[in-house]
């Protein structure tokens, strides 16, 4: 079947619509699952009826609870018809019994087990807080963000036969293929789901996904679900099923950002220097506790930013909870690292009166910290060139001392309702590309081209590429090989597993290992027949980031390509903050850019003002909370994201570092616009706000507070 941009354009014969019944409880052991009367060509699917193996690949989850029940709207049935009105009204009336028991929604006095904890001690932190200095202490919180597709999660399946003949013994075989269509970011993870759920060979199931559109890391993992409910359905029911979530479910149920809560306690000296930091962190997950390692290390990591801290002490928790699974949103977790990190440096600036971009540029380190006492050199531009590019764009240094000197001369009181006081943030973040998962070929993650006798050269990825990522593989291929581009063909089908499209690895790792290829086949194509195949692989290191970071000597290594050349950058952010309607209007954001080589400036420029419009809308107005485990509908109907005319104007200057591969970038301002906002409603209202997403009640509180102490010291 040819590529089509949605899953709702899908429509084989003869096809069934399926639907989910859903726990009702947070909770609970299911006790039995109440059926109306279905007629005939409907179907009813529980546990009992799964083949094979009840777990997703690479998780604990289960494809249908069948005993133990961990959160609400928990798939636990999945029911099919040809009338999906009819359908869902059947659906509705199920009765799904279950013995419940206390539920858990937050971090704190969980029961559960961590799924994942980290500690780390150097240095003598106890000591340090002894000696006499000042405490700079902050507790940084931030919130879960829903990824808001175009199109809502979903699969559609079926059976496709093949005839294969064979001459010679004169007989005729037909093979049965399950195709599956799915958007998803990692092709083999649905295969090995799939085939593991329906006890079938991976080589029975073909993966052929559509547009991915923007995932935001959304679609790495769930769409495997869908793809397994609706696999189950056509193995079963020998018919095409197709379930799509609807907006409210993929909106309710679907994994969201995990949100973290991280205190910093730090002394500072005479001159402003961290002598020692105390660090705990604790994230939600949500049940299952899904990607709990890579998650929780790269919190950690981002939690330390570019600062050397010689006298440190970290804790770190990630929680299981009786809320739906969480999991990567644009980023593994670097992102609430950074922004605790960062809000507390700019705190100890404002502490010590200092110039927070100046309080950075004379302490940040642009070498990235791997082992304790160890450093790898970042081969690109150094952390106070992008803070100073950042700032010459935007006017910081003159924007900052003007509205301190305004915040200064306010002596504390709440600016009059008509006035609009501004402010500028500055903050600094760096992300790696590419994460530890283990591929199914032995380990590895492959790239295959081939050059045909036709001399067409075949690029075999499974990566879900996008046009853009077409044409960049395209330009590598045919500069490399000093051919035409249209001479070059990304090819998905009886490709090997190129691993998850996550984590910037479809520009830095794939396109590596398409230049990789291209070069050995230049070395062969006049001296070799056609056709030429080559295939370069490369493999992540077993292990956590944590252990490879600060215990090596455990044997686990991390797999360090991304972070010892990391993408970097430094925004800065201006608002100016609307007292009557308590809402801050953001005037502008710049963005300094270690990108290392820019293959396609346009693409890079675009995929970073996307990145920064939704870290925005993480940082103000995606306000999300779970109340007794579930979203309120209230918050589904007033879910605000930016739109358009909302977008203030970003500026993104790429600063050359000489490198001659590209840096991951995607993630980048994720890890530094929130915490600039963040300073730049505070300088503005002279208050330290320290949790994302702000929302008008934060500041309504504050000048509500500010005034009532107002009133009393007059009345004094």
């Amino acid at each position: 079947m040819d590529a089509v941009p949605f899953l709702e354009d899908i429509f084989p014969h003869n096809l069934l619509y399926a639907v989910t019944v859903r726990s009702p409880a947070a909770k609970g052991s299911l006790k039995y699952i109440q059926v109306p009367i279905l007629p005939s060509n409907y179907a009813f699917i529980t546990a009992r009826n799964i083949p094979g193996e009840n777990r997703l690949a690479d998780t604990n989850i289960p494809i249908l609870a069948c005993e133990n029940l961990s959160y609400i709207g928990e798939p636990v049935a999945i029911m099919l018809g040809s009338d999906k009105a009819k359908l869902e009204e059947l659906a509705a009336k199920c009765k799904v019994a279950v013995d419940e028991e206390t539920p858990v929604f937050s971090s704190g006095n969980n029961h559960y087990k961590p799924a994942a904890e980290r500690e780390l001690q150097i240095g003598n932190t106890r000591e340090a807080f002894e000696k006499i200095g000042k405490i700079v202490a902050g507790s940084y919180k931030t919130g879960i963000q829903d990824h808001w597709y175009a199109e809502p999660v979903g699969a559609v399946t079926w059976f496709k036969s093949e005839y294969e003949e064979n001459k010679e013994a004169k007989t005729k075989k037909t093979e049965k293929t399950l195709i599956v269509r799915t958007a998803t970011q990692w092709p083999y993870h649905v295969k090995r789901s799939v085939s593991g759920a329906l006890g079938i060979e991976p080589s029975a199931v073909s993966v052929e996904p559509t547009a991915l559109n923007l995932h935001m890391d959304g679609k790495l993992w769930y769409p495997s679900l869908i793809a397994c409910h609706a696999a189950l359905g056509t193995l079963i029911t020998k018919k095409p099923v197709r379930m799509i979530l609807n907006r409210q479910e993929d909106f309710l149920f679907t994994p969201k950002r995990c949100n973290a809560s991280i205190d910093i306690a730090s002394t500072i000296d005479e001159s402003g220097n961290i002598t020692a930091a105390e660090i705990d962190i604790s994230v939600n997950l949500g049940a299952y506790g899904v990607n709990s390692e890579e998650i929780l290390d790269q919190v950690c990591l981002g939690s330390l930013g570019f600062y050397n801290i010689e006298n440190l002490k970290l804790t770190a928790k990630a929680t299981r909870t009786n809320i739906p699974p969480h999991g990567p949103f644009s980023g593994f977790g670097l992102a609430q690292g950074f922004f605790a990190m960062e809000r507390h440096i700019s705190q100890i600036a404002d502490k010590t009166g200092q110039d927070p971009a100046q309080w950075r540029k004379n302490r940040i380190n642009s070498k990235i910290i791997l082992p304790p006492g160890q450093a790898s050199k970042n081969s690109g531009v150094s952390g106070g060139e992008l803070i100073d590019a950042a700032a010459k764009m935007s006017d910081y240094y003159r924007k900052w001392a003007s509205y301190e000197l305004l915040r200064q001369t306010r002596g504390g009181k709440t600016p009059e309702k008509g006035d609009k006081p501004r402010g500028v943030g500055i903050a600094a973040g760096f992300q790696g590309s590419g994460l530890l998962y283990c591929g199914e070929d032995n380990g590895y993650y492959s790239v295959e081209v081939t050059l045909t006798k036709e001399s067409i050269l075949e690029i075999k990825t499974s990566i879900t590429s996008t046009e853009d990522y077409n044409k960049i593989w395209e330009k590598v291929a045919s500069e490399t090989m000093s051919i035409k581009p249209e001479m070059v063909r990304i090819v998905s089908k009886q490709s090997p597993d190129c691993g998850p499209s996550c984590a910037s690895r479809n520009i830095t790792a794939i396109t590596k290992l398409v230049e990789k290829c291209c070069l050995a086949i230049r070395k062969q194509r006049f001296h070799n027949p056609l056709p030429i195949t080559v295939r370069r692989s490369i493999k992540p290191q077993g292990g956590s980031l944590w252990n490879g970071r600060f215990t090596p000597t455990e044997g686990k290594v991390m797999d360090i390509s991304g972070f010892s050349k990391p993408g970097m950058a430094a925004a800065v952010v201006e608002v100016a903050v609307d007292l009557l309607e308590c809402i801050p209007k953001i005037r502008g954001v710049w963005l300094g850019v270690d990108g290392g080589k820019i293959i396609s400036a346009n693409r890079a420029r675009r995929c970073l003002t996307r990145g920064a419009v939704q870290a925005l809308g993480w940082a103000f107005t995606e306000n999300l909370e779970y109340i007794n485990g579930i979203l309120p509908r209230s918050q589904y109907d007033n879910y605000a994201i930016f739109s358009p005319a909302d977008i203030p104007p970003i500026h993104i200057d790429f600063l050359s570092s000489g490198d001659i591969e590209p840096k991951g970038i995607g993630e980048l301002p994720f890890t530094c616009i929130p915490a600039a906002f963040m300073q730049a409603v505070s300088q503005a209202m002279d208050h330290c706000f320290k949790s994302i997403p702000l929302n008008k009640k934060d500041i309504w509180e504050m000048v509500r507070t500010r005034n009532v102490e107002a009133s009393a010291q007059g009345l004094k």
